[in-house]
């Protein structure tokens, strides 16, 4: 089948990677989002789909707007059977789904009709999901909302951040990928209408909404932290000082919430139940530190408290 692929970020690297290599299918074209500034140098450059293409000698597509009548034209002239698409970063108009002879295939790691929407492995982490998966699905202009053509389930561990289980997932996900357009060329594929019952829905994660609210449990904290790792990072202040703050232990200790504890084993920071013990931490402007070493030189008083 003739192949034109829409993604953006890393996550969707494995299923290109797949796809290349497969013998079934020719990937033709690559649609990503335009060049980007990003790191502490804002330098701007190819996402990571769009390096993987120029690599293979793939042309590329970056509409600003995939409204633009050009990127149809061009996109009608490539004439592609199916379109798969993972993490691509814009909404696809009408007129474009209509392009593709099988269809927009999306790869979305959730077990849909749950966690559907930007960031469904954060929601999955934060919300303590002991399972969740990849779906893929025939892409409508509803949110998600097409139906199911494959799921594959991965369990989530105790100790996962949202990239340890992304990273799983692309891998996992782009073999199901690449199974379901196998099936589509084979006429073995069976799409499944979403279920009403258990729709969940994953709204984007800001930076303002990673901020750690100690009035929560302390299993809660925990999640909270892990689902934000390591984008865009959980954060909280002390003072006048405000840190990112890396994945966190449980401990006996209790504390009020917020109540920042100072010991020779590490610092202990309380909230609703029992405190947690802080790992790496990362002040503004500095580099990743034990929250020891921080706290030690910061010379914490008794008083002190996270907010």
């Amino acid at each position: 089948m003739r192949v034109v692929f829409a993604g953006t970020p890393d996550p969707a690297v494995p299923s290109l990677e797949r796809l290349i290599a497969s013998d079934k299918h020719d990937v033709v074209a690559v649609i990503t989002r335009p060049d980007a500034a990003s790191g502490r140098g804002r330098t701007v450059g190819r996402s990571p789909v769009g390096r993987l293409a120029d690599e293979h000698g793939i042309p590329v597509l970056s509409p600003h707007r995939p409204s633009d009548p050009d990127f149809l034209d061009a996109l009608i002239a490539l004439d592609p059977d199916v379109c798969p698409v993972v993490a691509y970063g814009a909404l696809l108009p009408r007129p474009v789904l209509n392009v593709p002879k099988f269809g927009w295939i999306n790869l979305h790691f959730s077990l849909l009709p749950a966690w559907r929407g930007a960031a469904p492995v954060q929601a999955a982490i934060a919300a303590g999901d002991d399972v969740t998966g990849a779906s893929t699905f025939l892409l409508e202009e509803g949110m998600d909302t097409g139906p199911v053509l494959g799921v594959v389930t991965e369990s989530v561990k105790p100790t996962d951040t949202a990239g340890d289980l992304l990273a799983r997932l692309a891998v996992s996900g782009a073999e199901l990928l690449e199974a379901t357009l196998n099936a589509i060329e084979a006429g073995e594929a069976s799409a499944i209408a979403q279920s009403e019952d258990g729709v969940s829905y994953a709204h984007k994660v800001t930076v303002e909404s990673a901020r750690i609210d100690w009035t929560s449990s302390a299993a809660a904290v925990d999640r909270h932290v892990r689902s934000v790792t390591p984008a865009p990072g959980a954060w909280t202040t002390i003072g006048d000082t405000r840190l990112k703050v890396a994945p966190v232990s449980l401990s006996d200790v209790e504390l009020e919430p917020g109540r920042i504890l100072v010991r020779k084993d590490g610092v202990f920071v309380g909230t609703a139940t029992r405190a947690v013990l802080l790992g790496d931490i990362q002040p503004q402007g500095k580099k990743l530190m034990k929250a020891l070493d921080w706290a030690r030189g910061a010379r914490l008083t008794e008083t002190a408290v996270a907010l």
